[in-house]
């Protein structure tokens, strides 16, 4: 059955974390054609703005009846107070949400050990550990009270396997994992789903913000191989949140065909 098509998600209404481009702006896109509301928040709310328009076209053009109302807000997801007070600025219509998608994620740097920056290090920590639990926890308390829900959290193959020159990213992406999987277990007399998608190569901006800019640099992470893209890891996003009440996606690890683990691919000769 086709993601597009899914009725479960219909009238549904998605916050989604990260939603100004890459993964997160795919899964918006892909929730609306879904027929889903979707609440989309990141720092940047004219490239947000952008992806709401973008879902109201892709919504119209997929034809459904239910769901449509797309809503930009911004939200800096290391910033405590703007979570605190992130539920006021969701309209009330919309204060029912069925999932919750914690893709923000943040990476900067190559540096091992010894070199590494402390500014550096506090960052990462606080948007992708941090304030994951942060707004999760913000959630929880009325996805129990209403006896429904889902929680959606974008790992990575470095939550899995750590590699050389990724130290902080690989520890903050190993406490997701943690963290998603005590989540799991606490809420197993409940309806509520949990799940972590673990993606490998993905060609988006992300692999440009780690080398601080140098494009060059990011493209050749994915030199000679094909790596997955951001509609890939939607795909699974949305089929993870579509699947029956009673069946849980508890782990979804999604690689690129010519990649095994985060240090052995395999690439195509560069002449």
């Amino acid at each position: 059955m086709s993601v597009f098509n899914a009725s479960r998600l219909l009238g549904k209404t998605v916050v989604i974390t990260g939603a100004s481009s890459g993964i997160g702006a795919a899964t918006a896109v892909l929730f609306a054609k879904g027929g889903a509301n979707v609440i989309l928040t990141a720092r940047r709310i004219d490239a947000l703005t952008n992806v709401a328009e973008d879902c109201a076209t892709a919504h119209k053009e997929a034809g459904v009846q239910y769901g449509g109302n797309f809503v930009a807000i911004p939200l800096d997801i290391s910033d405590k107070s703007q979570i605190a007070s992130f539920l006021e600025k969701v309209p009330t219509e919309l204060r029912d949400i069925d999932v919750l998608v914690n893709n923000a994620g943040y990476v900067v740097g190559v540096d091992r050990v010894g070199d590494l920056s402390l500014e550096n290090m506090e960052s990462m920590f606080a948007t992708n550990v941090f304030g994951l639990i942060a707004l999760t926890q913000l959630f929880i308390k009325d996805f129990k009270a209403r006896k429904t829900g889902h929680v959606i959290n974008l790992g990575s193959i470095a939550g899995r396997e750590p590699y050389a020159g990724g130290s902080i990213y690989c520890a903050t992406k190993h406490a997701v994992n943690a963290f998603t999987g005590a989540l799991m277990r606490e809420l197993v007399d409940t309806p509520i789903r949990v799940t972590e998608i673990q993606p490998g190569m993905v060609e988006t901006e992300f692999s440009v913000v780690r080398f601080k800019g140098d494009k060059s640099a990011a493209d050749k992470v994915y030199e000679g191989l094909q790596p997955l893209v951001a509609e890939d890891i939607a795909e699974e996003i949305v089929w993870a949140a579509s699947r029956p009440p009673h069946v849980n996606l508890a782990e979804v690890f999604v690689l690129p065909v010519n990649q095994a683990s985060a240090t052995i691919n395999y690439r195509t000769s560069r002449h």
